[in-house]
């Protein structure tokens, strides 16, 4: 996976993760509350990740 697409991705799943979570809350839910947070955490490293990706490749190009 490039790591645009983990950027994407991972924009995707923290802003949904982040709507699960505030929805869990609202309305009372705590199992939708924990699988939102999840999420974010997951578009979170996601997003490491394609930093990470960025930072060898940047390496790499110099070398």
């Amino acid at each position: 996976m490039s790591s645009t697409t983990d950027k994407i991705k991972g924009v995707a799943n923290e802003a949904a993760g982040t709507i699960k979570e505030g929805a869990g809350k609202a309305v009372g839910n705590p199992n939708l509350e924990v699988e939102g947070a999840a999420q974010k955490l997951k578009g979170e490293v996601q997003q490491t990740v394609s930093k990470a990706k960025d930072a060898v490749k940047n390496v790499i190009d110099k070398a």
